[in-house]
């Protein structure tokens, strides 16, 4: 399919498979990096142009979300938007991460009206989605609400804005709720993958039961384009293939996987959580960072992780890639660093 569109954050983990997923149907994309003279950021992007044979079909651009001057004219002449730039973090800078979040998203999608760029699929998360109530598969029509988690505020904050500067500039916004991200392909490795080396070296001499459901990246990137092909795609539209699941099935599937590997056996009940934060914030005093926070805690475990797919199955044709699928390529990105 021919056409140009632009995808801002072209580095991220999703964001590089979005853009070769597009580039081998035929796309010209222009994709935005925050720093060209990073080879870091760019190296990864000029070789999937390269081992497709498209070089010239891919134009990058250096841009940040938070400056809202030079989108007007990287838009001119696309014909659609992929808005993927975000901040991931579950335990930043509250104020980047909502700034990243809301500022960029009133940037893109005003700088997409002024210049008459009306298609655009936009990433949220099931964080925007919510995890409550238990027992109950969440879809489309459920709405985070209550978090104290900055990431998952952000979320839902920017997707409800997209969806107001939508309405109001007659955007044909379509959004994409991907659960928690594996695979390989990144430059460096997202928070939804970085805990893998420490799983399988035996870091965790537990593994704690928290709520998670997991989709593949490559299915991630190639929903996004069909959002964007499918003329009758319209609202949002939930990624979460393997829901219902903890941590613990990924150290299970881990170890099956990889025999020799020093995946936890033991999990660590719900009643026990508590001692998991107090060994983080311990392990914290020492590298300065903080994972399993208590804000992080209860916003696992005020719902559970079961999801509904089945609109991305039913209006876009979605199939998935099993969950070993996704441990297996997670666990082999690593190996091959």
């Amino acid at each position: 399919m021919e056409g140009r569109v632009l995808v801002t954050g072209a580095n991220g983990f999703l964001a590089n498979h979005l853009v070769r997923d597009l580039l081998a149907e035929g796309y010209t994309v222009v994709a935005t990096v925050r720093d060209l003279s990073d080879p870091v950021r760019t190296e990864r992007l000029q070789h999937h142009a390269s081992s497709l044979g498209c070089p010239e079909r891919l134009e990058l651009r250096e841009a940040d979300v938070l400056d809202a001057d030079p989108w007007k004219d990287l838009l001119a002449g696309c014909d659609g938007l992929f808005h993927t730039a975000a901040v991931f973090s579950l335990s930043g800078n509250s104020d980047v991460i909502l700034n990243t979040a809301n500022l960029g998203t009133e940037h893109l999608l005003k700088a997409a009206a002024e210049t008459g760029v009306n298609r655009i699929v936009y990433t949220s998360s099931t964080a925007a989605v919510g995890s409550g109530p238990r027992g109950r598969p969440k879809d489309e029509d459920d709405w985070q609400s209550g978090s104290s988690m900055p990431y998952t505020a952000a979320k839902t904050e920017s997707e409800q804005r997209a969806w107001r500067i939508a309405k109001e500039h007659d955007l044909d916004l379509r959004v994409i709720n991907p659960t928690a991200i594996l695979g390989g392909g990144f430059s460096r490795p997202p928070p939804s993958v970085d805990w893998m080396p420490d799983l399988l070296s035996g870091a965790w001499p537990v593994i704690p039961a928290i709520p998670m459901a997991f989709v593949h990246v490559e299915d991630v990137a190639h929903a996004h384009r069909m959002a964007y092909e499918v003329d009758e795609a319209e609202g949002r539209f939930v990624l979460a293939p393997h829901s219902g699941m903890t941590m613990v099935d990924v150290a299970r599937t881990a170890r099956r996987l990889r025999p020799e590997s020093k995946a936890p056996k033991r999990s660590l009940p719900r009643r026990l959580l508590p001692v998991a934060v107090f060994y983080d914030w311990l392990m914290g005093l020492r590298t300065g960072e903080r994972t399993l926070t208590r804000a992080v805690v209860r916003g696992y475990m005020r719902g559970d992780s079961l999801y509904s797919s089945s609109k991305a199955e039913r209006v876009l044709g979605m199939t998935w890639r099993s969950f070993d699928a996704c441990v297996e390529d997670t666990i082999r990105a690593f190996e091959e660093r």
